[in-house]
């Protein structure tokens, strides 16, 4: 392994870009739907040793010495995000006479974006790097930080955070109940570089303990919290989830519109097996109509719904302020009793940039760029996220698309959420590993929050989760059809974002202090002795 070690780190020029790049694209086999979590050790390994051999000119400046650092751990980047989200483009081929052009910027253009914060991660950690263990400290330190900055720079995308690759089943989950997702992913990135001690030996045994500790903690401390928990019995509620698997390009299609609301109506009519459904769940976007100036639409739901039943939507909801203002569009949903009424609604906080607003629209107006998603006009964000109030005394925090990506947007005005309700519409990537890296995140905010989550997605992945992230039912990608799920209480642990936050922090402190006494430590002692 030494002679492994010193050949990779001696690498140099397009030989060590491109071993960095193949490292990162190897690292996509921990995420859904390969979850082959292994494969961490081996590209974190080749990454340290990478960085062991990156120094840059001694008389540089103290930022261009950083260089060889950054480009390593950018092509990293740039290799991960690359592998685990090229199904981007798919998106830009459902109307690919408009967007087609646009598909290398999808592909490549926002992997290059992201990887910047990989490579400043391995920036910082150069910066402090050391011969021993304080090195492994420094990697995570750096990923850790990076992972909390893609969480809201540029709006944030902390899309395939490290961590996910730490937690491929429920049990491996339930630490970010406690630490968080970038807490899981600091320490997944320590656990997964310490086999490069092997090589130099130096802090070795010291690391490789550490890092056998922290695994059985995390494997132990999930197993622990399930088998203590069991179920936490029922809400009262019974949902049902229709997952109508409409073809992306015939979506808004005029001639298809009657026929999509049939379908849906069609599905939630459907008599159940066990008890009725009290509450229906379609997914975003659901309706191919604007409710507020369709009444004719409202009431063919309100005829589909039996008394007491309520149906939950995606919707785009329209809002006119007055003939001098310009119409407003929500992604939203909405809540419809069996009378046809809409009795409640949400909107989506989090836009997509370029898929539901132009960021700076005046500039990419000007290059003839408009958004992707077939609207009236750019979606505007809905000003907070409270909890929404369902008959059956219940409340639920709304979560639209891929808002259940963002750990801290979990925070909602209103009473306590009883569960979580996630609509989305994935049917933009087809079938790649996109819909699977959706699902895993918005099942690791269930375990996170001890709220069951009840998601509906357009075509899969659809489910009813417990409050720990188990799945109770699902439906696979490309299935038309629905469950009927009584849905389970809530686990009254529900996360302390403001606790996760010191925990990160306490974490990325002792990863600072590891690698600052392994860096300076000697010098120290030298002086006091």
């Amino acid at each position: 392994m030494e002679r492994l070690a010193g050949r990779i780190m001696l690498l140099w020029g397009p030989k060590r870009w491109l071993a960095a790049f193949l490292a990162g694209a190897v690292a996509v086999f921990s995420l859904p739907p390969f979850d082959f979590f292994a494969v961490l050790f081996v590209s974190f390994t080749i990454l340290v040793w990478l960085l062991d051999g990156a120094n840059g000119r001694p008389d540089a400046g103290v930022v261009r010495r950083h260089f060889p650092a950054f480009w390593t751990g950018w092509w990293f980047g740039f290799g991960y995000f690359v592998g685990g989200m090229w199904w981007l483009g798919n998106a830009l081929l459902i109307e690919a006479a408009d967007f087609a052009w646009a598909l290398p910027f999808a592909v490549f253009g926002l992997p290059a974006v992201l990887a910047i914060f990989y490579g400043l991660a391995a920036a910082l950690a150069r910066a402090l790097w050391s011969d021993g263990l304080g090195r492994v400290c420094a990697l995570a330190l750096g990923f850790g930080l990076a992972e909390w900055l893609r969480s809201f720079v540029l709006t944030g995308f902390p899309w395939n955070a490290i961590g996910y690759g730490a937690m491929p089943v429920p049990a491996l989950m339930q630490s970010a109940g406690i630490i968080g997702l970038y807490g899981v992913s600091a320490l997944a990135v320590f656990v997964f570089s310490t086999p490069a001690l092997i090589a130099t030996r130096r802090g070795a045994v010291a690391g490789l303990s550490i890092a056998l500790i922290l695994l059985l903690v995390h494997v132990g401390f999930g197993y622990w919290i399930l088998s203590r928990t069991g179920s936490a019995g029922e809400s009262g509620l019974v949902v049902r989830v229709v997952q109508p698997s409409v073809d992306q390009s015939k979506k808004w299609d005029d001639a298809e519109r009657n026929r999509i609301f049939e379908s849906l109506l069609s599905l939630s009519r459907e008599p159940g097996e066990d008890d009725r459904p009290t509450h229906i769940l379609w997914p975003e976007t659901a309706v191919p109509y604007l409710l507020t100036s369709n009444p004719d639409a409202l009431t063919r739901i309100g005829d589909a719904l039996e008394e007491g039943q309520t149906l939950i939507t995606g919707a785009v909801r329209q809002e006119t302020a007055g003939a001098s203002q310009p119409t407003r569009y929500y992604n939203s949903i909405l809540v419809i009793d069996h009378t046809g009424q809409i009795i409640a609604a949400a909107d989506k906080q989090h836009l997509v940039p370029f898929g539901e607003y132009l960021p700076m629209k005046s500039l990419f107006e000007g290059l003839g760029l408009g958004i992707i998603v077939n609207a009236p006009g750019s979606f505007t964000a809905g000003s907070r996220r409270q909890t929404v109030s369902v008959p059956g005394n219940k409340h639920f925090l709304p979560l639209i698309c891929y808002e259940a990506i963002f750990p801290d947007g979990m925070a909602a005005a209103g009473p306590p959420a009883d569960f979580i309700i996630n609509v989305t519409n994935d049917a933009w990537y087809g079938a790649t590993p996109g819909p699977y890296q959706h699902f895993r995140q918005a099942q690791v905010r269930a375990a996170e929050t001890g709220l069951p989550l009840v998601r509906a997605a357009n075509n899969g992945i659809s489910a009813v989760t417990d409050g720990r992230g188990r799945v109770i039912d699902g439906l696979s990608q490309d299935v038309v059809g629905y469950i009927d799920v009584p849905l389970p209480g809530k686990i009254e642990k529900n996360r302390n974002i403001w606790r996760s936050e010191v925990f990160f922090w306490s974490i990325i402190a002792l990863l600072l202090v590891g690698a600052v006494y392994s860096r300076y430590g000697f010098i120290l002692r030298t002086q006091l002795t």
